[in-house]
């Protein structure tokens, strides 16, 4: 597995708390959640590296609903 960029991030406690409601309801933690909302907007761009989408670079907490958003 490819090593993991750790990175602090400052946000809004009201959007924190949205992205961990979100991220409860497809069965995500909020860490997962937050990839997959980046993967998502860096894709539908056309800014995603490679040109791998969500599917191909999932995040290990997406597959616990198989993958599925």
């Amino acid at each position: 597995m490819a090593a993991r960029k750790q990175y602090p991030l400052r946000i809004d406690p009201e959007v924190w708390a949205a992205v961990e409601r979100w991220a409860a309801d497809e069965m995500r933690s909020a860490n997962g959640q937050v990839e997959w909302i980046l993967r998502d907007s860096l894709r539908r761009a056309g800014r995603l590296p490679g040109g791998r989408g969500p599917a191909d670079g999932a995040s290990p907490d997406s597959a616990q609903n198989g993958g599925e958003s």
